[in-house]
């Protein structure tokens, strides 16, 4: 039997996914956490109710953004900042995170495929088995040379002249 308070959680994360962006944004500032805007954007599904679940469970004490299994998927996402946010099994599939701060995020297993992370800051980010094939990393700023050689082996595409060595 499922708990009410874990009954109540996912009521009110519906409820927030069935609301439009400005009512959502309203809700987030009300909770205190009006910093987490993409989540204006994101789908009404299971995955996501989940996630939004997370997020409610204790607003004040949220402090890093766990999107573990999030469907991000197709959302212009330019300019977030998911610094030390957890996206393992995250679906970023052709998302847009141009000029993101990704900073010591974790990328397990996140299907980033056909996303563009052009301009994205990517210092201390994790990448196992993340999928990355035809993901837009322009320069890669932030990776390793070790991350770098590892991304574009995956099918990972690097703009940027430099990084061609």
């Amino acid at each position: 039997m499922i708990n009410l308070t874990t009954q109540k959680l996912r009521k009110n994360a519906i409820q927030f996914l069935e609301q439009n962006p400005k009512q959502r944004l309203q809700t987030l500032k009300l909770l205190g956490i009006g910093r987490y805007k993409f989540l204006t954007k994101v789908k009404l599904n299971e995955a996501n109710i989940v996630c939004i679940m997370r997020f409610f469970q204790n607003p004040q004490q949220l402090k890093f953004p766990n999107l573990v299994s999030a469907d991000l998927s197709d959302l212009v996402l330019d300019e977030v900042n998911f610094i030390r946010g957890n996206l393992t099994y995250a679906n970023l599939q052709r998302s847009s995170l141009v000029n993101a701060d990704l900073l010591f995020v974790n990328f397990t297993k996140a299907d980033l495929r056909d996303a563009d992370l052009t301009g994205a800051t990517l210092n201390e980010t994790i990448w196992l088995d993340a999928l990355v094939e035809g993901c837009q990393f322009g320069q890669g700023i932030g990776l390793t040379q070790l991350q770098f050689q590892d991304l574009k082996l995956r099918g990972a595409k690097f703009t940027h002249p430099n990084n061609e060595n």
